[in-house]
C-alpha cells in the first residue's frame, strides 16, 4: 500500500532536523575538490519539471528499468503506484528533492540491476504486510542524503563541510566524482536491511530511516576511508 501525502511530506520535516552532538570541524577544499563538490550541488538545485522532454525520458527510463516487459500506457498513468509513487502522476513525488532523486533510482537500476530489482520486489527477508513504497522511499533516501552531507546549502559559494562524515565524503568524491550516488545505493540497501532487522510496518519508516542515517553516519566516520568501496556496507550491493 502507497502512503498518503502526509506520511510522505512529514518525513522530509523530520529527517532534515539538524544532529546533535556529532561535533564539528573544517576542511581546507582543494580546488578539485571545490568543483566536484559545487558540481554536485549543481545537480541538487535542479527541480524536476515534467515538461522537459529529457526528464520525461528519465521518467520512462525508470519505467522501463522496472518492468521491461509492460507497456507503459502515459506520463500520468495508475501503473506507477507499481513502482511505488503515490498517485498516477509521479511528478508530484519530486517535489521536496528534485530530478536527482529520479537520477539516483535510474543510477541503482543501472548499475546495481540486481540490487534495484530485489529493493523494488522485496525479494529478499521476511516482509511486512504493510511494506515501504519503494520509489517514496528513494525520494527520502536521497534527501536523507543531501542533509546529512551538508548539501542543501542555498549559498552559491561552496560552503565547507563542518561534520565528520561529510568531510570524509568530500575526500571520497576527490576520488570518485560518482560516489553521491554509489553512497545512495549503499544507503537504500542499508534502509532495507534495517527495515527486516527492525521488523518494521509502514509507519515505521520514518525510525528506520533515522536508523539508517546514523549507521552510515558511523561508517563514513571511519579514520580509513579512502573510497567508497572502503565502506562495510558497500558489501550489500549486487550488480
Amino acid at each position: 500500500m502507497v502512503g498518503n501525502r502526509s506520511w510522505f511530506g512529514g518525513l522530509f520535516n523530520r529527517t532534515g532536523n539538524k544532529r546533535q552532538g556529532s561535533g564539528e570541524r573544517t576542511l581546507d577544499l582543494t580546488p578539485l575538490q571545490e568543483q566536484r563538490l559545487q558540481k554536485l550541488k549543481d545537480r541538487l538545485s535542479v527541480p524536476f519539471d515534467e515538461t522537459r522532454p529529457d526528464h520525461q525520458e528519465a521518467l520512462k527510463a525508470l519505467w522501463h528499468a522496472s518492468f521491461p516487459e509492460t507497456e507503459l500506457t502515459g506520463l500520468v498513468s495508475e501503473q506507477w503506484k507499481d513502482i511505488g509513487w503515490q498517485g498516477p502522476n509521479p511528478s508530484t513525488d519530486f517535489r521536496g528533492c528534485g530530478f536527482v532523486s529520479l537520477e539516483n533510482l535510474l543510477f541503482l537500476a543501472r548499475t546495481y540491476p540486481a540490487s534495484f530489482q530485489r529493493l523494488l520486489f522485496k525479494q529478499e527477508g521476511v516482509r511486512a504486510t504493510w511494506e515501504y513504497p519503494f520509489a517514496v522511499a528513494g525520494v527520502n533516501v536521497s534527501f536523507m542524503l543531501i542533509q546529512m552531507l551538508e548539501l542543501n546549502s542555498g549559498q552559491k559559494e561552496t560552503a565547507k563541510p563542518k561534520s565528520l562524515p561529510a568531510i570524509n565524503f568530500v575526500k571520497v568524491l576527490t576520488e570518485d566524482e560518482e560516489a553521491f550516488d554509489v553512497l545512495y545505493c549503499i544507503a537504500f540497501e542499508m534502509m532495507d536491511a534495517q527495515w527486516l532487522a527492525m521488523r518494521a510496518s509502514y509507519m515505521q519508516f520514518k525510525e528506520v530511516l533515522e536508523a539508517t542515517r546514523i549507521q552510515l553516519e558511523r561508517e563514513l566516520s571511519l579514520e580509513d576511508l579512502h573510497r567508497i568501496q572502503d565502506l562495510p556496507a558497500y558489501n550489500l550491493l549486487y550488480k
